[in-house]
């Protein structure tokens, strides 16, 4: 039986490559470097990245489960068009009934609560500031970190996944870079920390309504004419309108 030598050995599984390039389309299309409504030619992908056609349509099937392409019979895949006015209320009203309900369960005496790793994500994230540079992607990520955290702490499964089928951290920073530095963001995310941190759950629910109406005003200036608020009970959940534990 002949020996095998070094260059018969497994060649990396299409697995790790699919990841990488989920990783690279995703950035790219979260950048806008890969405009809404563009043809996402799989062969010419394949060709930039090096690798063969399955690992892309791998990727590519993974981005439609984010809704951040989509598939056309006789088309192929494009990226999918930006947020229309009415998605975006539509998405922070959701993010209004969820959030500010998770980040008052999220403050509470017990091991449960998430302030510790909150922190040490401030913390990684504003080190990171303070390097400069073009801070999308980071900004994206500490983000979808910070309200992932606050949700997964506070115990419901099924609205953590409610939440993250919206997709909504990868949609609304390819708006419009509201928050270029990050800083304005940070400020606000502190003031929940804080809350959290102290236990205090009508200040952290406070903190959370807040920082998502001052989101929903900042990503909004991408469209013309007025905008009018939004529903500013929603700042303040009655019981009856707040999730059951």
């Amino acid at each position: 039986m002949p020996r095998r030598d070094a260059s018969d050995a497994p060649k990396a599984t299409p697995k790790v490559a699919a990841g990488e390039v989920y990783s690279a389309l995703r950035d790219s299309i979260v950048a806008s470097e890969i405009p809404p409504g563009t043809r996402m030619n799989i062969d010419a992908i394949a060709r930039d990245l090096g690798v063969s056609q399955t690992p892309v349509r791998e990727a590519l099937q993974r981005l439609e489960g984010d809704n951040l392409v989509v598939y056309s019979p006789g088309r192929g895949y494009s990226t999918t068009p930006l947020l229309e006015l009415p998605e975006l209320r539509s998405l922070f009203e959701f993010r209004l009934l969820v959030e500010p309900w998770a980040a008052r369960s999220a403050a509470v005496d017990r091991l449960a609560n998430p302030s510790d790793r909150l922190d040490r994500e401030l913390d990684a994230f504003e080190r990171r500031v303070d390097l400069g540079g073009d801070l999308r992607q980071d900004l994206v990520a500490h983000d979808t970190l910070f309200h992932d955290t606050v949700l997964g702490a506070a115990g419901n499964r099924v609205v953590q996944q409610a939440f993250v089928q919206t997709h909504c951290h990868l949609h609304i920073f390819r708006l419009y870079p509201a928050d270029v530095d990050g800083t304005v963001t940070v400020t606000e995310h502190r003031r929940v920390w804080e809350a959290i941190r102290n236990c205090e759950p009508e200040a952290a629910e406070q903190a959370m309504a807040n920082h998502i109406r001052n989101s929903f005003t900042r990503f909004a200036q991408a469209f013309d004419g007025t905008l009018p608020a939004l529903d500013p009970a929603a700042t303040k959940p009655s019981s009856a309108t707040r999730i059951v534990r």
